[in-house]
């Protein structure tokens, strides 16, 4: 049921790539570094999906993610107002623009601006009262005809111009903008790619099969070498296509080619109307659907569960608008793996006590006063991965917990605990030493059998035997009291 086209995100990717590679070109080269830049994405899909690398679709966050398309709406905002101002100004950075927009607001065309106005609230009104309604196409078409009828070009408003009828030529990619392209297209494909699982998961229902990520690398990477020879910009799965084929009632992909049919249709019959739409319609249009990409109340839902996630997600965004799209897809990746660095190197360290009545052990709280400890002994629990990136953030935490508590015997719970290396052994073992030395002993519990098999393997194993590994915590406690009973330990 995905729509793959071209997404607004992937759309203005691939303008800035484009515009980049022709800078100081012809601008009719412009299509053949179009073709060349989707070819370069079909490839790189298709040999992620061989190379077995559909999991890279996770390694940009969702705060990220919601914060890079958010950057991606305020780039496409700026850079429309001038055509909805009826303004010209030579384009630069962001903040240029900006300087560019302020100055030439009090030189903005009044029936521009009239039009854009009148297109956007026709938008605005039919995603509000008719949501099914094809309201671009009533939009668009409304623009055409007050312009056509009260003269207005004659007052300023641009329109788009010739636009040739028939089926686009065949253009063939250039082999020497390669060099150039290669890394912008490494990025349009990571963000087609990313787009692609976003959209198949959000709108999986029941009875369908769950997207798999590498046959979607390989159909999306065949769908852009398919396209590309003959004009087609960068595609990926589409969040707002898929979400308007689903509400039209589409079930398989033989909406796609009705969607197909209608374009063909109007590359041939309606290219000379095409000609008559007003810059400012196009640009309202653009405004209003790339608006949508920016989403306060996602903002908001992340603050609700993390603060610092919420800053990814405000880096990722002033990464597109300060630096560029183009830079803004490293951005984003760098942004993701800065925060997954962050959370698996500081994981939590929890002291723990007993439910009264029960076998359930849980963290100190303020909000359970009456848990139960045992004199003499804490119980410790990490949670996560305990490898070298956060051993010795662990070991701090559990040093801290055993000087303000001062037990006889320190049992780790290694229930939370998936996976240990080496270092993170190590630790453990340089930690029963100091307390040995101190008179501490300590004690391991409810190891999983992988973690069990590596404390098998190393000197720990050897220096806690069987007689300090338990299989939970509560047999743990069994034999404290059993030795404080005995006058040991």
């Amino acid at each position: 049921m995905l729509s793959v086209s071209t997404t607004t995100t992937l759309a203005i990717l691939a303008a800035s790539a484009v515009g980049q590679a022709t800078a100081h070109a012809d601008p009719s080269k412009a299509l053949t570094a179009m073709a060349t830049l989707v070819v370069l994405v079909g490839v790189m899909l298709a040999m992620a999906s061989a190379f077995r690398l559909g999991f890279l679709a996770n390694f940009i966050s969702e705060p990220v993610l919601i914060g890079f398309k958010a950057g991606i709406a305020v780039v496409i905002v700026v850079d429309q107002i001038p055509k909805l101002l009826g303004i010209h100004f030579t384009k630069g950075s962001f903040f240029h623009n900006l300087a560019a927009i302020a100055e030439g607001i009090p030189h903005a065309s009044i029936p521009t601006v009239a039009v854009s106005a009148l297109t956007a609230g026709t938008l605005i009104a039919f995603r509000r009262f008719m949501p099914r309604a094809p309201a671009p196409l009533i939009a668009l078409a409304g623009a055409v005809a007050v312009v056509s009828l009260l003269g207005l070009v004659a007052h300023g408003v641009a329109t788009v111009g010739y636009v040739p009828t028939g089926l686009p030529s065949l253009t063939m990619p250039d082999i020497s903008l390669v060099r150039e392209l290669w890394s912008i297209a490494l990025g349009t494909a990571l963000m087609s790619f990313t787009e692609t699982v976003a959209a198949g998961r959000a709108f999986a229902v029941d009875g369908e099969p769950t997207p798999r990520a590498n046959r979607e690398l390989f159909a999306t990477g065949l769908a852009n070498l398919g396209g590309a020879f003959f004009g087609a910009m960068p595609a990926g799965g589409g969040t707002t296509q898929t979400a308007v084929n689903r509400q039209a009632g589409a079930c398989t992909q033989a909406a796609e080619l009705v969607t197909a049919a209608i374009a063909l249709g109007s590359m041939l019959l309606l290219a000379p109307l095409i000609g008559l739409i007003p810059h400012a319609a196009l640009g309202a249009v653009v405004v209003v659907y790339s608006a949508g990409l920016f989403k306060p109340a996602e903002f908001r839902a992340i603050l609700r569960v993390r603060q610092t996630e919420l800053v990814w997600a405000c880096v990722a965004l002033v990464g597109v608008v300060v630096l560029g799209t183009l830079h803004g897809i490293i951005v984003a990746i760098v942004v993701s793996l800065v925060a997954l660095a962050h959370q698996v190197s500081n994981p939590p360290v929890y002291a723990l006590r007993r439910k009264p009545g029960t076998n359930v052990f849980r963290p100190v709280s303020a909000e359970h006063p009456d848990d139960e400890s045992v004199s003499g002994m804490l119980v410790l629990r990490p949670e996560g991965r305990i490898f070298f990136a956060n051993a010795e953030h662990v070991a701090i935490k559990i040093r801290a917990l055993i000087v303000e508590s001062r037990p006889r015997v320190v049992t780790i719970d290694l229930g939370g605990v998936f996976d240990i290396e080496y270092t993170a052994l190590k630790m453990l073992t340089q930690a029963e030493q100091h307390l040995r030395q101190r008179g501490v002993a300590l004690w391991l519990a409810d190891l999983n059998p992988g973690v069990l098999e590596m404390v098998h393997r190393s000197p720990l194993g050897d220096t806690l035997g069987r007689e300090r590994m338990f299989f939970n915590v509560e047999q743990a406690i069994e034999r404290y009291r059993n030795a404080i009973a005995e006058g040991g330990v």
